[in-house]
């Protein structure tokens, strides 16, 4: 039996991805960086290693616990994520 598919959305768009791996004082990142027109121009950033992803703009990386909640770190390596993230989030 088939059932028809409901789509609210199915859009193709052309992205730039960022792969870049560098070494914490704890810890090692792994991440992807996709910017993209979606999002409201947010970056969606995925850890590569610790399977998990956020949208990020800049108004996220001024939000407290934000990059801990989403990427299940500790504060002091929350802190140079979003030193990371500051460099190159544009929006």
């Amino acid at each position: 039996m088939s059932e028809e598919r409901f789509y609210l959305y199915d859009e193709t768009e052309e992205t730039e991805t960022r792969f870049v791996s560098f070494m914490g004082e704890n810890q090692r990142f792994d991440l992807g960086i996709v910017k993209t027109d979606r999002y409201y121009g947010k970056s969606l950033v995925f850890d590569i290693q610790g399977n998990r992803f956020a949208i990020i703009g800049r108004d996220d990386l001024s939000e407290q616990g934000y990059l801990e909640s989403a990427f299940k770190v500790s504060k002091e390596d929350a802190e140079e994520l979003r030193d990371f993230l500051n460099e190159i989030i544009e929006i």
